[in-house]
């Protein structure tokens, strides 16, 4: 019991402080870019002009240029 509180709350606290991710793994393998290259921030729905782009072009960044 004198362990199994803490590994209790260090399991806990894990499950608890990793998200679900909103992109799709393809997206990242396609692309060879890291989730950060689209959305505003990680495990973030939120897109950046980079993502804005990338939805608004069938899923493709072929002719974006980064400002």
């Amino acid at each position: 019991m004198k362990f199994a509180i803490p590994a209790f709350v260090l399991v806990l606290g894990a499950v608890l402080g990793s998200s679900l991710s909103y992109g799709k793994p393809e997206y990242t393998k396609k692309e060879k870019k890291a989730c950060i290259f689209c959305h505003v921030k990680a495990n973030s729905k939120e897109l950046n002009d980079a993502g804005k782009y990338y939805k608004d072009h069938d899923h493709s960044l072929e002719g974006y240029q980064p400002k």
